[in-house]
């Protein structure tokens, strides 16, 4: 009996103390806080709070406070209910079983502040091109401190962030300071706050608006204009506001043939072309930031003279008497080279005897001493 009771005093022993676990919510959430014990000899269990008021003694509440109720109390098991945690409600709660002596455990109740949804301030629009802007994202009530990100577009752009305690909780900001220029016109700036308590992210956009001077080109839609067809010329502008409205001219003057050269909007359409058209066309337009030009220089090819392939027969004749000619002058190099360096064969004792009528004679009357003639001879064959 002995043998068999020491090993079951000691489980006894080690059943009787409480187990409990740390808990973590949002706030605002509800937190189930749980005490078990595996053998009990009814004795009581209690929760108190991290300021070591008795929340609950077994099945009867201690604390006056709507939002902490009974979940199940028994002599194994004591759980109670905290509704609409706050902040303050955080720290480490204790269970106590009231043997002798009384055994305690711990459980840390944490609360996770959670952030408030973003705002973007510092931007009036519109802004003009060149100014210095600021945009600064807060957002408040984060615990722990909230994460911040920008976005310009979908690119992530990196800010410079601020975080100050509140309490518990802390406010985080997060600035971006740039130039803006056309570039910026319409682009979106997303400001995202990040929290271990959020499943998805909090998000804030500003879009920017930004005026700008106006930057025209024309578009033509012939490539070689011929007698007989029609032309249309676009004047493609851009600027914030859009510069209006567009006004053409030729040569500096009104259009000449208001019959033919029709204006609607943006575009001028020229009818049954003619050499009488030749000339530059001219569109302007301009808003309060500045006023903007471009030009386009028409010429009328005669269809005739072009023929249904005239300008690529130009093209590829041009090319071809561009490569004659460099042929020519390499032939020509190449001829003066080998002439300075035809076979002729004179030492320097032969100097003068080029006239004679052989090799023999040359060698005889050349300069040098005479007697050794024979000695200098060279033959050619």
């Amino acid at each position: 009996m002995r043998q068999t009771a020491a090993p079951l005093v000691e489980m006894s022993l080690q059943g009787q103390f409480p187990i409990t676990q740390n808990v973590t919510v949002v706030e605002g959430a509800i937190a189930n806080m749980t005490c078990r014990v595996d053998y009990n000899d009814n004795t009581s269990l209690q929760w108190s709070n991290p300021a070591q008021q008795t929340l609950f003694f077994g099945d009867k509440k201690a604390l006056r406070d709507h939002r902490i109720e009974l979940v199940r109390a028994s002599w194994q098991e004591l759980t109670i209910r905290i509704s609409d945690v706050g902040l303050s409600d955080e720290g480490q709660y204790t269970c106590s079983l009231f043997t002798m002596p009384v055994k305690t455990t711990k459980a840390f109740l944490t609360v996770l502040g959670v952030p408030g949804r973003p705002e973007i301030t510092g931007f009036t629009k519109p802004a003009m091109e060149g100014d210095v802007i600021t945009l600064t994202c807060t957002t408040s009530g984060s615990k722990p401190a909230a994460n911040i990100r920008w976005f310009r577009n979908d690119k992530e752009v990196q800010g410079t962030t601020k975080v100050n305690a509140t309490g518990k909780s802390f406010t985080v900001r997060s600035s971006l300071q740039f130039q803006v220029d056309r570039r910026d016109d319409g682009v979106a700036y997303t400001c995202s706050v990040e929290h271990v308590s959020l499943s998805n992210p909090y998000m804030t956009t500003e879009v920017l608006e930004v005026h700008y001077a106006p930057h025209l080109e024309i578009t033509h839609s012939l490539i070689i204009p011929q007698e007989g067809q029609y032309l249309k010329l676009e004047c493609v502008s851009k600027g914030n506001p859009i510069p209006e409205p567009v006004l053409w001219s030729k040569d500096g003057g009104e259009l000449p043939d208001i019959e033919r050269m029709i204006v609607e909007g943006r575009e001028l359409t020229i009818t049954t072309l003619n050499k009488t058209d030749n000339g530059t066309y001219r569109c302007e337009a301009s808003n309060h930031l500045g006023t903007s030009s471009a030009e386009y220089i028409l010429f009328v090819y005669d269809p005739n003279a072009l023929g249904q392939h005239g300008p690529d027969h130009a093209l590829i004749g041009g090319v071809v008497a561009v490569v004659v000619f460099i042929t020519l002058c390499l032939i020509i190099v190449l001829g003066r080279y080998l002439a300075r360096h035809k076979g002729t064969y004179l030492t320097h004792e032969a100097k003068g005897a080029e006239d004679a009528p052989d090799a023999d004679t040359a060698i005889i009357n050349a300069e040098g001493n005479h007697v050794h003639a024979e000695e200098k001879k060279e033959y050619f064959i």
